[in-house]
């Protein structure tokens, strides 16, 4: 139940609350109305009866009672001596029977009302009598006024139907006021989840809109836009202190690489200069890696390349780059140019990324495939290496995520080339995804977008 609550919009509980609360009331305020409306009709009755039962009690008591005792309306009265006989009546009543029992009379003495069927003077509905004493005390009399009441019983029967009909008519109009209320309450809450939904970790200058209300919202408007501007400044921070840390690392790491290859040409090579050799590279490309994370953090909102690259042309290129253990070997069309939207450096670096993957971690060799696939443009880079649970290809996306086994540090990587190739891809319309190749290995898909209608310019 309580999760079920929890499911339901902030909308939809306002309003339960609210439609709940109102019927509520609702109903408290209809049963008092019926209570108070038939308190009052019984006790105008027999104020009515009460009045009439006074007056003819001053006859009896003057000694001028009249036979038949002249009423109005539909009252039936009855003047009983202590010897239950009927001493005078109204011209509707009985004159031999009494209207109340021995035990009712006393009882209706005693102030309660006592109601007897109408059949005991041929009436079809009950009648409610009130009873008054009369008489000198050696000679006690009773005054009997009955009444019928059927029609305070029609005026009950009206009125409940009247309240169970406009009760739900009612609370439905009160929800669907409700409704209108509380959502156009919630609606500045709603443009600052549509509006915060559409900052990415790259914008620097969206903010959340304020509404022009001095209200709680208007608050929470404002303190989410300071939170923002502080993140934005840390974010600033961090990516100047990356870039300018990667720059000032760029110098001392090629003055180190010059100092290893003019040694390795003086003293003849060793494997202590080629293992620092290697790891001044690694780091190199470390850095390389940086700056490009940085320049692509820098751009808030980054519009897709203006450029137009021939895909199997890069993928021929970085191919033929590599003459190392592993033969890399490329399915291409000839002929017929692939073209996508993007930079030449970019696409070289992400395709680049994706083949140093593969070559670090297959067995016997490593394929590029390139071709259309209707609208689109797919690239793919196929391994015979250990591969990558597919628990984890979504994971090694992050920056620095390095997998435990097969793809750990010593294998030569960062944990930031998929990172670069995703950024990369991405911002132009493209994406990269990880799947199993046919030798049990890893296949990265690449899915480029073409270049679209309009003015480009050949890279």
């Amino acid at each position: 139940m309580r999760a079920s609550w929890q499911r339901l919009s902030l909308r939809a509980r306002l309003l339960l609350i609210g439609v709940a609360g109102v019927a509520t009331a609702l109903a408290v305020g209809s049963v008092a109305l019926y209570g108070v409306l038939t308190l009052a009709s019984y006790r105008a009755l027999d104020a009515s009866a009460a009045a009439t039962a006074h007056e003819v009690v001053d006859l009896v008591d003057q000694g001028r009672l009249p036979d038949p005792i002249p009423v109005t309306g539909s009252q039936i009265v009855q003047v009983v001596d202590s010897r239950d006989r009927v001493v005078s009546a109204s011209v509707n009543a009985d004159r031999l029977t009494a209207l109340l029992l021995p035990g009712e009379r006393r009882a209706a003495l005693d102030g309660e009302h006592v109601v007897v069927p109408g059949s005991r003077v041929g009436e079809s509905s009950p009648l409610r009598v009130v009873a008054a004493p009369a008489g000198p005390g050696g000679d006690p009399h009773t005054v009997l006024v009955a009444q019928q009441f059927d029609d305070v019983v029609q005026s009950q029967q009206i009125l409940r139907l009247t309240l169970l009909a406009t009760y739900p008519l009612l609370l439905a109009v009160l929800a669907l006021i409700a409704w209108r209320v509380v959502g156009a309450t919630l609606r500045p809450v709603e443009a600052l989840r549509s509006s915060a939904d559409l900052i990415s970790g790259t914008d620097q200058d969206t903010r959340l809109p304020v509404p022009a209300s001095s209200d709680e919202i208007h608050r929470l408007a404002v303190t989410l836009n300071s939170m923002l501007d502080r993140l934005a400044a840390s974010r600033a921070r961090q990516r100047s202190f990356v870039a300018d840390a990667a720059h000032e690392l760029r110098s001392p790491l090629a003055s180190m690489q010059t100092q290893i290859e003019v040694h390795q040409r003086l003293e003849g090579p060793s494997w202590q200069m080629q293992e620092l050799g290697e790891e001044v590279r690694r780091m190199t490309r470390l850095v390389e890696d940086l700056l490009v994370l940085a320049r692509l953090d820098a751009d808030a909102r980054p519009a897709p390349s203006p450029d137009v690259v021939d895909v199997a042309a890069v993928a021929h290129e970085v191919a033929a780059a590599y003459d190392g253990r592993v033969p890399v070997t490329t399915s291409l069309p000839t002929g017929t140019p692939l073209l996508v939207r993007g930079t030449h450096d970019d696409l070289r670096r992400a395709l680049g990324n994706l083949v140093d993957n593969a070559v670090r971690h297959a067995r016997s060799g490593v394929s590029v495939t390139a071709r259309p696939d209707g609208r689109r443009v797919v690239v793919e880079v196929s391994d015979d290496g250990a591969g990558i649970p597919v628990e984890d290809r979504e994971r090694v996306f992050a920056r620095f995520t390095r997998l435990d086994e097969g793809r750990a540090r010593d294998a030569g990587g960062s944990g930031l080339g998929l990172a670069i190739v995703r950024e990369l891809v991405r911002r132009e319309g493209g994406d990269v995804e990880l799947h199993e190749s046919a030798a049990g290995g890893l296949r990265a898909r690449m899915v480029l977008r073409p270049p679209d209608a309009g003015p480009a310019r050949r890279a």
